[in-house]
């Protein structure tokens, strides 16, 4: 349950989120990414509720996401990794299907703000994002300061119930709706 504050937003509530590394490389050790995120996650209150690096197959990529999305428990995903160009970056393919809806704006943000960061080669990213059984995924690249880039600028805010005028925080069924714009 979410309670309006004494400004009028509503109070910060933890989310329940997942961090998934997408890579035929990575372990443990030396997932810079997946780390990256799941400190800032836990840094803004929330919880990493589960955290997997699973290689770069669609089938593999769907399973996980098909489990967490079912998981009334995962009010969000972060994935990191396989956005490029390359043979075996197959993450829009694998969970662009799963999606109820897109977020359309959220690849469109992150090229962006990329963009300022690291120029045109911000084209060379297929961050995007959507909706799947009240889940919000977020699918950024695999670079650590790509993940540091999409957290901060753009996931943290629309993950907080108190940011104005409006954040994802309602349609993860345990807040209010967003305010209108007036």
């Amino acid at each position: 349950m979410t309670t309006t504050n004494k400004h009028g937003g509503n109070d910060f509530q933890a989310v329940n989120i997942a961090v998934l590394t997408v890579s035929d490389t990575r372990t443990t050790e030396n997932d810079t990414s997946g780390q990256a995120l799941a400190d800032r996650v836990t840094e803004a209150g929330h919880n990493v509720f589960d955290r997997a690096i699973v290689k770069d197959d669609v089938y593999q990529l769907r399973a996980i996401m098909s489990k967490w999305i079912a998981d009334p428990s995962i009010n969000a995903v972060v994935s990191t990794g396989g956005t490029g160009f390359t043979s075996r970056d197959n993450t829009p393919e694998a969970i662009m299907p799963l999606f109820d809806k897109n977020v359309e704006g959220f690849g469109e943000l992150f090229r962006h703000v990329s963009y300022h960061e690291i120029g045109t080669s911000t084209i060379q990213s297929r961050a995007f994002a959507g909706m799947a059984n009240s889940t919000v995924i977020f699918c950024v690249p695999g670079s650590t300061n790509a993940c540091k880039t999409a957290w901060d600028k753009i996931i943290k805010e629309q993950l907080d119930a108190s940011h104005k005028p409006c954040n994802f925080a309602p349609h993860l069924n345990f807040a209010p709706a967003c305010e209108t714009r007036g």
